[in-house]
């Protein structure tokens, strides 16, 4: 083998390895960055999960990626450990799919016009056609689909650089001296690994064995230990990723190389037993590229008919292996769950941060009625609860808005823009109204230690006001979390209405000072009160234009209130008729 087949066959690699990645990436795309959220939402019993984890994997091409996902939701306990066991068993099958696929770079055209059948021939045509595709449509979907059309070009090339590249070492007696040296199962399954550990894929380094396969001296003997080395070396980045992770985390990751193992073991052990005694005839049969994509296969689906009836087996030998700290036996909070891991999965990562900004409204809606609450009747217990809520509440803004700028990063399509554009404006409103909860607990610590006291017309006035805010927090709320656009339309009339009971509120107040009945103190407290109260409104009313003007696909709140208030005339007007019948002084 000279230099010049030497860098041909490691170009050729390259070449599979990233046409591989490209047209996963295409296939995963096409798929509407749905495959994630299938993963975790439907699969409800073991042979849902299998079947999902077969079918995930022969999409994007990779057990690993798969698996490395399903650590990711058990880790954030989207997903529990017995539905991940199911997932990534059905893996394990799902990655001999690529093996078939580099099987269509064999194919030959013979001569004349079969010849433009032949593998080369349709490899170019359909390299044009995505690159078409990709430089010259502008729609994603047909650019997803040039992606998959070009990766399987790409592999296809590969693997043939790879087969022309070591074509020679077939008449190569040194090369068949170091396979006959090498002959040994132990050292060929450690080659296996080793092989597996460096690619990080088990479709890669098979697809390597199927193009050196046409030097004609891959016999069973050989090829069937490397492929039991392969399923197990592909567990290292898959054991990789639960660095860091939490002790579900860890099983899920420590179960794909258990799976594999366990398996592994147990065919091996029970093969050549029996080869022992009847000497099977195939195993000095030399193999080409479709023996070693089938032998590959039924490896794995022996794996999975062994190991499928012992999933619940399985799960309790990782209990027993991995025991579960004591700080993690609490209840996930879905801020827990926003991981940097998931950020790769946009579907998923959206759907987190959905049940993170959800929880964070209730929790500022909780807060700000805590805070009423004790405005007149001041506790002392529940002003320190405010104060340590509100500290919760501000992490929830951190994280959700670190994580969502990263999601935003990632391809989206039209939906998923629209979704996180929509957590990104409604985000520091929510968090704003829980800070205007903690300034309404420290006027209620003011009012009970300055001993403010405010006539029965004030409080009678406040509290109108304050049942008005409340239901304005409550529909916008409520129709946040269940995206309720047409509950959302109502907030606008009740901004209205809120805005008009603070100018009466203010001037009666004004007309009190001026009877001299108040001291200056009861009027900065009282101004505080009004401010919090209408900044609240007003907060409410930014998300629930958010979601409305998102819905259409426009942000341009001045014109929607303008429309709103001006062209919707009547049913504004209808709407804030009611409200002021109903929080009328």
């Amino acid at each position: 083998m000279t230099i010049t087949d030497a860098i041909t066959l490691v170009s050729g690699i390259a070449l599979f390895l990233f046409g591989m990645k490209f047209m996963g990436d295409g296939l995963k795309r096409v798929a509407g960055n749905k495959l994630e959220v299938i993963l975790y939402k439907l699969s409800s019993t073991p042979l849902k999960s299998v079947l999902l984890g077969t079918g995930v994997t022969a999409v994007i091409q990779s057990s690993t990626a798969t698996s490395v996902m399903t650590v990711g939701f058990v880790n954030s306990g989207m997903m529990k450990l017995k539905q991940s066991l199911g997932v990534i068993l059905g893996s394990v099958l799902g990655t001999s799919v690529t093996g078939w696929i580099v099987c269509l770079s064999m194919i030959s055209g013979g001569s004349g016009w079969t010849q433009f059948f032949s593998t080369s021939m349709l490899t170019c045509v359909i390299a044009v056609i995505g690159i078409i595709l990709i430089m010259f449509s502008k729609k994603t979907l047909h650019n997803h689909v040039g992606m998959i059309l070009m990766g399987f070009s790409i592999l296809m090339i590969g693997i043939s650089l790879m087969g022309d590249s070591v074509s020679g070492l077939k008449e190569s007696e040194a090369f068949t001296k170091t396979l006959s040296e090498l002959s040994n199962p132990v050292i060929l399954f450690l080659f296996g690994v080793i092989m597996a550990c460096i690619l990080q894929s088990a479709s890669a380094a098979v697809g390597i064995l199927q193009a050196l396969s046409v030097t004609g001296v891959f016999t069973f003997n050989i090829a069937l230990p490397l492929i039991m080395g392969i399923a197990i070396g592909c567990a290292t980045p898959v054991l990789l990723s639960s660095i860091g992770a939490k002790t579900n985390g860890k099983r899920a990751a420590f179960s794909f190389l258990l799976i594999n193992a366990f398996g592994v073991t147990v065919i091996c052990a029970a093969f050549y037993a029996l080869n022992a005694f009847i000497h099977f005839s195939f195993t000095e049969a030399t193999l080409n590229a479709v023996s070693i994509a089938t032998v590959n296969m039924i490896l794995r689906f022996c794996i999975v008919v062994l190991l499928f009836p012992a999933l619940s087996s399985l799960e309790k030998i990782l209990v027993k292996i991995f025991k579960e700290d004591e700080s993690e036996i609490e209840d996930v909070s879905s801020i827990d769950n926003l991981q940097e891991r998931l950020i790769a999965y946009p579907a998923v990562a959206i759907e987190q941060s959905r049940k993170a900004i959800n929880d964070m409204a209730v929790k500022a809606e909780k807060n700000l009625n805590r805070a009423f609450d004790i405005l007149f009747d001041y506790k002392a217990n529940v002003f320190d609860i405010i104060q340590e809520k509100e500290g919760v509440i501000d992490k929830y803004e951190d994280n959700l808005g670190t994580f969502l700028v990263k999601i935003n990063e990632k391809e989206l399509d039209r939906r998923q823009n629209r979704e996180v554009s929509k957590f990104l404006y409604a985000l520091s409103d929510f968090e704003r109204i829980g800070d205007h909860a903690v300034n309404i607990s420290e006027t209620a610590k003011e009012i009970y230690e300055k001993k403010v006291e405010f006539s029965p017309e004030t409080l009678k006035e406040i509290n109108i006001l304050q049942s008005a805010i409340k239901e304005i927090v409550n529909i916008t709320t409520s129709a946040f979390i269940t995206e309720d656009y047409k509950a959302a339309l109502n907030v606008e009339p009740l901004e209205e209405c809120v805005d008009n009971l603070c100018d009466q509120i203010k001037l009666n107040h004004i007309m009190r000072v001026q009877n001299g009945n108040y001291s200056m103190l009861y009027g900065y407290v009282f101004n505080d009160i009004l401010t919090n109260y209408e900044r609240i409104a007003d907060h409410c009313s930014n998300i629930a234009v958010a979601m409305i003007e998102l819905e259409s696909d426009e942000l341009n709140s001045h014109q929607y209130l303008e429309d709103l208030k001006n062209k919707d005339s009547s049913r504004f007007k209808d709407q804030l008729e009611v409200f002021k019948v109903k929080y009328a002084l």
